[in-house]
């Protein structure tokens, strides 16, 4: 029984390390880096609210990976604690409700980003386009939340 109940803690606080962050850019255009330094070799510009995985933080800089895995670094300045997400998927449904049979309110393409508004039932997370328009949409079908 201890055994098993050490097992649970474990399992628990890997999971709880391993949780990812995520920020998004903060301007209408970021730089990203190969090292940590405005004279390090500028590698490529994202738009605002792309979303982003925080790897490491430095006093001024983040260590980050895109959608596509890739690695680089930004200045922090140029991140926001704003949660959006990007449809990974070539057609995501975004429902009324946090449920398959749920009605559909709007689809988003492929690259769509849709702020992330709330985290719902297990699977679900709660978006809203810049248009307007809400909903729940699969956690499997976006990249960043």
């Amino acid at each position: 029984m201890l055994r098993c109940l050490l097992t649970f803690s474990l399992m628990l606080l890997a999971a709880a390390v391993y949780a990812a962050e995520f920020r998004s850019v903060a301007e209408d255009a970021a730089v990203l880096y190969d090292a940590p330094s405005l004279k390090a070799q500028k590698l490529y510009l994202l738009g605002r609210d792309y979303p982003l995985e925080v790897v490491v933080v430095l006093e001024n800089w983040i260590k980050v990976r895109d959608a596509n895995g890739e690695l680089a670094w930004v200045e922090k300045k140029s991140l926001s604690d704003k949660r959006s997400v990007m449809v990974k998927v070539p057609l995501a449904d975004v429902r009324q409700l946090p449920n398959d049979s749920a009605a559909p309110v709007f689809q988003a393409g492929q690259s769509v980003l849709l702020e992330l508004v709330e985290f719902s039932d297990p699977g679900w997370i709660k978006v809203r386009h810049r248009d307007g328009q809400s909903g729940y949409v699969r956690v499997n079908q976006v990249w960043g939340g």
